[in-house]
Parts: structure tokens; sequence; C-alpha cells
């Protein structure tokens, strides 16, 4: 099998490095990649939000299976493009897309679904948004009705800061706070058939202790000791099948990844958002324990046959991502400083641990850095305390200026899993 995956970021590394050890996967294709992903893949330049020109590299590498990793080229109708000239692929077209292309549709399809989620306002004006702020009050939430690079969402209690999120935004969602702890939860779906993947939870915030701005994700972890183990089922029953339903009732089914964000919550489970793409940072960790190939699970999806997939196969380990930002991440990045430490790493610590390039590129003979997010150190362990352990020592290995990472990154789940013996 011929892959060729869209996008240039951890996620895509790490769909990258699962492909490459994928003995059905003959050649391997990354567009437009990064210096990470170049040492697994062929890379190709290509605007990624350019649906002709993805589908024309597809038809010249005679590829079997085009995955689009992020958000935007989805949005954009790049899947719709490929599948155009007759490739298959793995993502939604551009309308089932709006799912996560804005979270006013999201919410319209949880309403039709019957999907738990928080009780909500959209709003366009600013008295519309001074009455969906008072009705909730604080901690308020809002959040960017379009795509934002996972730095749209807002949750503070100074309504002056609300309002003003709000303000900057076209069209805007404001709701009630859900209270309790965070899960991701990725589920692979041809459209009918629901397959979910292993839980795992990320770190929002930019510093230790949850403090700080939210950005991208600054570190996952998985599996979640602490979750009821019917979790999955219950989500399943409740969340992914009927939202997958209701798409399809609308007559825009939804191909590809359906990830849900949850809260669980004093009143039970939550849909805090749902995404149409593999999770960053989650994916490292997800991917990390699957053991069942991946090519042949993305393809059944993109063909419609993944009423055939044999259950997932998983390992025991327990896998932890930190992520390595560069200099004033979330704001402006610093970028092109120079990256060291990543053979000391591979050298040291492979296999139980090894960096996948989010922001990178090479320049000469020195790899750089190129993006806000730089690399996701990840590693797996026979727990969740010996993960941690073996990713913050790579972490220590490399060395750049100004770089800043959460100390912090599952220490309380590990610590309460050690306690308790689960």
């Amino acid at each position: 099998m011929k892959v060729l995956v869209i996008g240039g970021g951890a996620r895509e590394h790490a769909l990258c490095r699962s492909l490459s050890l994928d003995p059905d996967v003959t050649a391997l294709h990354c567009a437009p990649g990064n210096a990470g992903i170049a040492e697994v893949a062929a890379l190709h330049p290509v605007d990624q939000l350019d649906g002709g020109a993805v589908a024309a590299l597809a038809t010249e590498l005679g590829a079997d299976l085009v995955v689009v990793g992020p958000e935007a080229p989805l949005v954009a109708g790049v899947a719709d493009a490929v599948r155009a000239v007759g490739v298959p692929v793995f993502g939604p077209s551009a309308e089932a897309a709006l799912l996560e292309g804005s979270k006013a549709f999201a919410k319209d399809v949880m309403v039709g679904a019957e999907v738990p989620t928080a009780r909500s306002y959209v709003c366009t004006t600013p008295a519309e948004i001074d009455e969906a702020l008072a009705a909730f009050g604080a901690p308020y939430v809002v959040k960017d009705d379009g795509l934002a690079a996972g730095k749209g969402v807002v949750v503070t209690e100074d309504v002056e800061q609300a309002r003003a999120h709000a303000l900057a935004c076209e069209r805007v969602v404001i709701e009630e706070f859900l209270d309790g702890p965070e899960v991701s939860l990725f589920a692979i779906t041809d459209g009918t058939t629901v397959l979910p993947l292993q839980p795992a939870q990320d770190f929002k915030r930019a510093l230790d202790g949850d403090e700080g701005p939210n950005t991208g994700g600054m570190g996952a972890y998985s599996p979640l000791p602490w979750a009821d183990p019917k979790l999955v089922d219950e989500v399943m029953e409740t969340v992914l099948q009927p939202t997958v339903d209701e798409l399809r009732r609308r007559g825009t089914p939804f191909s590809g990844l359906l990830y849900a964000g949850l809260a669980i919550t004093s009143r039970g489970v939550r849909v805090i958002e749902f995404n149409a793409r593999f999770g960053d940072p989650e994916t490292q960790v997800v991917l990390a324990r699957l053991k069942t190939p991946l090519a042949g699970v993305l393809l059944r999806a993109a063909t419609g046959t993944l009423a055939d997939q044999e259950p997932l196969a998983w390992r025991d380990e327990a896998a932890v991502t930190v992520v390595v930002a560069s200099h004033n991440y979330p704001g402006t990045p610093r970028t092109g400083d120079p990256i060291e430490g990543l053979a000391e790493v591979a050298e040291r610590d492979a296999p139980h641990a090894y960096v996948l390039h989010a922001g990178t590129k090479r320049d000469g003979d020195r790899i750089v850095s190129a993006g806000g997010r730089v690399l996701s150190v990840t590693a797996t362990g026979t727990d969740l305390s010996q993960a941690r352990e073996r990713a913050y020592a790579a972490v220590g290995r490399i060395r750049l200026d100004g770089a800043q990472h959460r100390t912090d990154i599952a220490r309380k789940a590990a610590e309460d899993a050690a306690s308790t013996g689960v």
C-alpha cells in the first residue's frame, strides 16, 4: 500500500511513524512534512489547503490511501478533491468537517442527536454577548465559532476578558462551564460503523498547575487509570454513534476520525467539543499504545468497510508525551533556533522514548525550530510513572534556546495510580 499523509506537525509525525512500522505500507509520503518526518517518509512540497494540488500529488504518486491530518485542509474540502479523483481518503468532507469548523453547527448536530453537552448561546452582537455572559456567570466559557488552531477558547473569571474575546470573534458560542476532568476519545468511522480508540487526557494550559493561557496542547497521557472502565462504552452509546447516525441522516455522512472532547462532570459525561481529525498531542500517546497495524484500519474507514475490521489490539503499556515549545509560545513564537540533543535521545532512550517533530525544519546540516510547539517527546513504560520518567529524561537531553515545557504532565494520575495500586 502506498500512503500519502497531508500535514507537517507532531500528529502527522506520529501517524507517519505508525504507518512506517506497518508491514503493509510499501511506500510512505508526506506533504509538506517536517525535518523529523523526513526520516520515515518522502517529503513533497504542497499547499495543503489546495485540494487540486493535493489530489494531483496523490494521483502522481499512485497513492492507495491519503490521510489528511490537520483540520484546516478538511474544512477547506481537500478530502473532497481527493475523493473526486478516485483515491481513497481518510478524512471527512468539507460539509461534515463543519463539526469542527463551526461550534454552532456542532451544537445543532448535538441537539439533533440528543448528545449531552453544555447549554449555550450563539452570539453575533454585543447585546447578545452581554446577555449570554450574564445568564451563565463566572467562570465564563467563550468559544470562537470558527477554526482557531486550538486557541479560540477563553475560560476566565474576568467578565471583561471574556467580553473582549467574544467581541473579537465574528460569531461566538458562549456556554455554561463544565466541571470535572476532561477526556479525549477518538473514534474511527466510515460513516456507519464506529470504532473507538483508547481514551487520553491532554493539558491545554501553558504552565504547570493548569496556569497560563490556553495552547494547542502541552502534553498528554494514556491510559487513564482513574476513569470508569465503562466510559468508552457509555460515550459510544450516548455520543459517538448518535453523532455519526445524525450526520448520515442529514445527508452529510462523516468518514474519518471523530474526536470527542469530554468533561466528566458531577452530572455525567458532557461533550465540550468535537474535532474532525486526530488530536495533537493525544495522537502521540494513543498511537504509541496501538498494536494493530494502522494502514488497514484507515483504509477500511476510507472505503466504507470498517464493519470488517477485527477488534483493535492494544499494548498494556502506558504512554506520556511532553511538548517542548519555543520561546514566547503561545504568543508569537521565536523560530530559527538550533535544536540539539536529538541524536543523543535516539542513542540513549530508544525504543522506549522518541522525539516526534512538530515545528521543525532543516537548515543546512542543522535542525531548527519553525513553530510554536517544536517537539513532542513521547515515551512508554509499564505504568504512567515509568513512562513519565522516560519522557522527562529524554526532554532533559534536548537543548533549544528559550524552550519551555510543563513539568507536571501525567504527574497526578501517576501518583494517584501508585497510591491506589491501580
